[in-house]
């Protein structure tokens, strides 16, 4: 028989009792372990607070704006052409002072260049003599009605001194009236020309240097005065659109040399008349220029607008990605918590698009960095798929 089966049991059983309640005061409330971070749904994206992905992630509130009406037309700046005036000379001759420089404030009457003008002289020749022609005339009907009187001469006579003086009458009258019309002074024999504005402005094209010799018939207009206080926007709509386009609409202008900063404009005239080739209509549009920056000959972009009272939620195209033939954003529920979401696109704008739904006011969406957290989200369920 073996000798340690009756060795007691007693030493034994105190030790296992020994080990049992060291192990359970090793076990203490204190030492417990963290709870995990709770694991992202579905969509659902959570990065780290250290993490350095969150310098790549930008969040903007939503609010409301104005809503847009179309997508962004083309146009061009232009001239107002109710204070616009394209002057040429109405007579021949040579320029003989210096004309008046370009950027030259002017007002009615101003003097733009002066011509010698052999037209001019003509004219003044005819003036002086039709007048002396009158009074050759009057001189005549005098004698002859006294001479009618003394029963000296027929009627045929004194008729014949009448229609002749009515004539003289007549080609004064027209002589005058081609000095007038010149705006030369019937007392003026100089055979000088000066060619003067006829509107407010300043001179924004000059065709015409000292010593040039000028015609009525030149292509070219000497000079072209206008007011760039205002200006005209020209734009091109497409027939399936005029109907959004109404006189007094207002309208939203930007140019590349200003491409931060947009002007106001209004709709003035609509085209009455549809181009057959293009399938569009002319729409002009008056654009206040006080401080002179936009200059005529510049290309703009036009935004239509709708009224006032009309908006929704604008969203930068940064913010959106595509899936499935889908649109979707990322919106911020909590720091550094974001969640998938789908939305519809009403239009989509150069750089923004109008949001019909899946997004409201306040919300805080993720405005730059959308790719990049849907590359963590796949991750992430690959992660949770592997375990």
């Amino acid at each position: 028989m073996n000798k340690y089966l009756h060795l007691p049991k007693k030493p034994y059983l105190l030790g296992l009792a020994l080990v049992v309640l060291l192990n359970a005061c090793s076990s203490a409330p204190d030492a417990q372990p963290a709870k995990p971070p709770r694991a992202p749904t579905s969509g659902e994206v959570i990065l780290d607070a250290n993490s350095p992905k969150k310098a790549y992630v930008k969040v903007a509130a939503l609010a409301l704006e104005q809503h847009p009406l179309l997508q962004p037309l083309a146009g061009k700046i232009v001239y107002d052409e109710s204070l616009t005036s394209r002057i040429s000379s109405p007579v021949a001759g040579r320029v003989i002072n210096t004309p008046l420089a370009l950027g030259s404030p002017v007002q009615p009457g101003t003097t733009l260049l002066e011509l010698s003008s052999p037209d001019v002289a003509d004219a003044e020749a005819a003036y002086i003599k039709a007048d002396a022609d009158l009074v050759l005339a009057n001189n005549i009907l005098q004698r002859q009605q006294q001479l009618y009187e003394g029963k000296a001469i027929a009627l045929k006579d004194l008729e014949l001194a009448q229609d002749g003086y009515h004539t003289a009458q007549s080609e004064l009258q027209r002589a005058l009236n081609r000095l007038k019309n010149l705006h030369i002074n019937p007392h003026q024999s100089d055979g000088r020309f000066a060619l003067r504005a006829n509107l407010p402005g300043i001179v924004v094209e000059r065709s015409v240097n000292p010593g040039m010799e000028v015609r009525p018939d030149l292509d070219t207009p000497l000079f072209v005065i206008s007011d760039i206080k205002k200006l005209t926007v020209l734009m091109e709509v497409y027939e399936v659109n005029i109907g959004k386009i109404k006189p007094g609409q207002k309208l939203s202008v930007t140019v590349p040399a200003y491409p931060d900063q947009e002007f106001a404009a209004t709709v003035r005239y609509i085209g009455q008349v549809l181009d057959e080739n293009t399938r569009t209509v002319q729409v002009r549009c008056d654009l206040p220029n006080s401080d002179g920056r936009l200059l005529p000959g510049m290309y703009a972009t036009i935004t239509i607008k709708s009224a006032p009272d009309d908006q929704a939620i604008l969203i930068p195209l940064t913010a959106i990605f595509t899936e499935d033939d889908a649109d979707y954003v990322f919106v911020e529920i909590a720091e550094n918590h974001y969640k998938q979401r789908a939305v519809e696109i009403g239009l989509r704008l150069k750089d923004k698009a109008v949001i019909s739904s899946g997004l409201q006011p306040n919300e805080r969406l993720v405005t730059e960095g959308a790719l990049m957290l849907r590359t963590e989200e796949e991750v992430e369920t690959d992660v949770k798929t592997a375990q």
